[in-house]
């Protein structure tokens, strides 16, 4: 398997910082637009859809700002992979967006791009920002 590399995409998303971290920080909110379901017991989530089910601890958050996700093996040990969802407001403008990092095999970043652009579609209708 080659090495995943890190990548970062930012989306523009017309809502509140309060009203989005509920989305990114809890297994409802979570559920509503990331995966099909989303439990947690403790600090560990487990991420289903359709057939696949992938476990991750939650490795920090920041209330209001930022919720970072370490991907964890069968024996729940962290793996070097993660994924973060940041809130970044312009001190100016105020304008909302939400900073994404992940991890992509460098020949499917493009896909991997893609599937996030759908996810954060679904989230903006979710919350009403389209």
């Amino acid at each position: 398997m080659d090495q995943k590399v890190r990548y970062e995409i930012e989306f523009p998303i017309n809502s509140s910082p309060q009203l989005l971290y509920q989305y990114i920080s809890t297994p409802s909110g979570l559920s509503e637009w990331f995966a099909d379901n989303v439990n947690s017991r403790g600090e560990f989530y487990t991420f289903m859809w359709d057939n696949s089910v992938e476990k991750a601890r939650l490795a920090s958050k920041k209330s209001g700002e930022k919720v970072k996700f370490k991907w964890v093996d069968d024996k729940g040990i962290d793996t070097e992979y993660f994924f973060e969802l940041h809130i970044l407001v312009d001190e100016l403008t105020k304008d909302v967006s939400l900073m994404v990092v992940d991890f992509a095999e460098k020949d499917e970043l493009d896909e991997a791009a893609l599937l996030w652009e759908n996810q954060i579609s679904d989230l903006k209708h979710l919350i009403g920002s389209v």
